[in-house]
């Protein structure tokens, strides 16, 4: 992969600064406010995360960019408002990092394993909130409310089983994974039998949100992140599903034209072929 001249990030800020200008700048970029372009932060974090996934070092660089991109935009929002710049950002996590690895930049002790490092962690974090006058003193304090929801069901896992507050293994998560199920069957039938019922709809969401809850648990228990195999089965069905299509196509005839199990053929046959 052939690299381009080094570039200073200054000229991309200069970049985003001429962007911003009221007077000379892109309207649309001018219109944005934090507010507006959060979502964009979070769908490139996600791009970032795709690219690594697919193994594709180019794609992955140019996500990188478009996610500090991200970052010099909301940068220069704050600059505009007269609340922070890009160099309070560096500066700030240039700070948190050398405060937070006392055991590199301190002479402190080195934990023995990256278990032990994140004991740490967390007991330094737990303190810099107590410093700032943060009086939360829940295991669960910290955990940020706008992560992906279930990101968040992990950490608040993590911070629960820090007291001891966990299963221990997989085989009661799968138990409690049926129990879930079945409590939501009931719901189902439930909400099939009076449809305008609401409690009983709200009951339905409430146990697919246990159920759910449930399977990210079990994905913690396998050490499998649950976004990221979640990610490996999004692929797979567009592949095979895509694979159906191309079937059906030689074929001569369109999935939309044929019954459920006739469907289920072409399924099974992609699936076939995939593995052979």
């Amino acid at each position: 992969m052939s690299e381009q001249a080094p570039r200073d990030v200054r000229e991309l800020l200069e970049i985003m600064a001429r962007l911003r200008d009221p007077e000379r700048g892109c309207p649309w970029d001018v219109e944005q406010t934090f507010a507006t372009i959060a979502p964009y932060t979070i769908e490139e974090a996600y791009e970032v995360a795709d690219a690594i996934d697919r193994g594709d070092m180019a794609d992955l660089r140019d996500e990188l960019g478009d996610l500090l991109l991200q970052v010099v935009f909301h940068a220069r929002m704050a600059e505009e408002q007269g609340a922070f710049g890009f160099d309070g950002v560096v500066a700030a996590i240039v700070d948190k990092m050398v405060r937070r690895h006392p055991h590199v930049f301190a002479g402190a002790e080195r934990e023995a394993d990256g278990t032990a490092q994140l004991r740490e962690w967390e007991a330094l974090k737990r303190g810099e909130r107590e410093a700032a006058g943060k009086g939360d003193d829940s295991a669960l304090a910290g955990i940020a409310r706008g992560l992906p929801e279930w990101q968040r069901a992990i950490k608040l896992q993590k911070r629960a089983a820090t007291v001891g507050f966990d299963w221990p293994g997989p085989e009661p998560v799968i138990a409690k994974l049926h129990e879930e199920i079945e409590e939501a069957r009931a719901e189902f039938a439930a909400v099939a039998a009076d449809p305008g019922d609401a409690a009983a709809q709200d009951r339905l969401e409430d146990e697919i949100g246990d159920l759910l809850f449930v399977c990210a648990n079990l994905a913690r228990h396998a050490r499998v992140d649950p976004g990221t195999a979640l990610r490996r089965a999004n692929a797979k069905f567009e592949r095979r599903f895509r694979a159906m299509e191309t079937l059906a196509a030689e074929d001569g005839v369109q999935l939309k034209d044929l019954s459920l199990d006739a469907q289920e053929a072409y399924w099974v046959r992609a699936k076939r072929a995939e593995r052979a």
